[in-house]
């Protein structure tokens, strides 16, 4: 398994139509663009607004919990 972390800007004019009308969304279009560029990784992505994709989030806070047990573990993550 590898990880591929993505960092967009918010501001760069080919994000800025649609990051005006939804956060996230220049995140949201890196992984998108990394998965069609790559198989075999789990694509992170986020933006200099500070959101992250949605998988990121579901992922990201997912695995510390699968190692320690702790089901709580994701909120520690994002406090």
């Amino acid at each position: 398994m590898a990880w591929d972390v993505t960092v967009t800007n918010i501001c760069a004019e080919s994000h800025i139509g649609d990051t005006a009308t939804e956060a996230g969304a220049a995140a949201n279009q890196a992984v998108v663009n990394e998965i069609a560029k790559y198989d075999e990784h789990y694509p992170v992505a986020i933006d200099t607004g500070g959101t992250r994709n949605h998988w990121a989030v579901q992922e990201i806070g997912r695995r510390p919990t699968l190692i320690t047990g702790e089901p709580r573990e994701s909120i520690f993550l994002f406090q």
